[in-house]
């Protein structure tokens, strides 16, 4: 079963944008309770687009540069990249079907 790997820091991020062409960053921290509800959400979804997408945690406390250069001032929030590009972000709690219709736009 897949499920949706921590980035470590923002060189790991860039590098991840440069090479994968469709890639899903959920933005977390571990004190978020609602970060809590979709991260199951987030392992089904690493799982059933393993072939198609690439799917990934980023603890912004660790990585608050990257909140700032994206302008992420709530969580959870979810980025979608296209070939390094930020196509989407969906802020907050959503059901699952809401995830997979926005990365099936970019497939």
């Amino acid at each position: 079963m897949g499920t949706a790997t921590f980035i470590q820091d923002e060189t790991e991020f860039d590098s991840l944008l440069a090479t994968e062409s469709l890639l899903v960053i959920d933005c977390t921290a571990t004190w978020c309770g609602p970060c809590k509800l979709i991260a199951p959400l987030m392992d089904k979804l690493a799982d059933d687009y393993q072939n198609r997408a690439k799917v990934f945690k980023l603890d912004l406390d660790t990585n608050k540069l990257v909140a700032k250069r994206f302008g992420i001032k709530s969580i959870p929030a979810v980025m979608f990249f296209k070939q390094g590009e930020l196509m989407e972000t969906l802020v907050g709690v959503k059901p699952y079907e809401k995830f997979t219709s926005t990365l099936e736009l970019f497939l």
